[in-house]
């Protein structure tokens, strides 16, 4: 099962040629993945950092972008989980025009690591995580 969330293009996501700037489509996954979260696992992404003391580091990243977006625009971002493993989680991220289309925009994934936010020490992923998580598995 995946989770679908609608990001609006806004002015400072637009380069010179006015289109999306490249690197604004990580931050694109990033804020789907905070939304993820909080709409699918039911816990606030701050609360995850700062409460359960649990942040996610990149360790690798790929992305393909298909089409252009501009200013105004929406893209509705696709967020699953590939792989769990035992300290590691690969997220995988689809863009679509919005509307129910089947019209890809941008795809992805993210490799992030948990880890302790003081110390950076890498640890498990926690139980509570991994249990929320397996429901969301990219079934492909």
């Amino acid at each position: 099962m995946h989770f679908i969330t609608q990001i609006k293009v806004c002015f400072s996501d637009i380069d010179n040629a006015g289109i999306v700037y490249y690197p604004r489509f990580l931050h694109y996954f990033h804020l789907a993945k905070e939304e993820f979260f909080a709409n699918a696992l039911g816990i606030d992404y701050a609360d995850v950092l700062y409460k359960k003391k649990v942040t996610f580091p990149s360790v690798h990243v790929e992305c393909d972008f298909k089409q252009k977006l501009r200013y105004g625009d929406k893209i509705d971002m696709e967020v699953s989980v590939i792989n769990i493993g035992n300290t590691s989680i690969t997220w995988g991220y689809r863009g679509f025009r919005p509307g129910g289309t089947t019209d890809l925009i941008v795809h992805g994934l993210n490799i992030t690591v948990c880890v302790v936010p003081d110390t950076f020490k890498k640890i498990e992923v926690p139980e509570w995580l991994r249990q929320g998580l397996s429901k969301h598995m990219r079934k492909e």
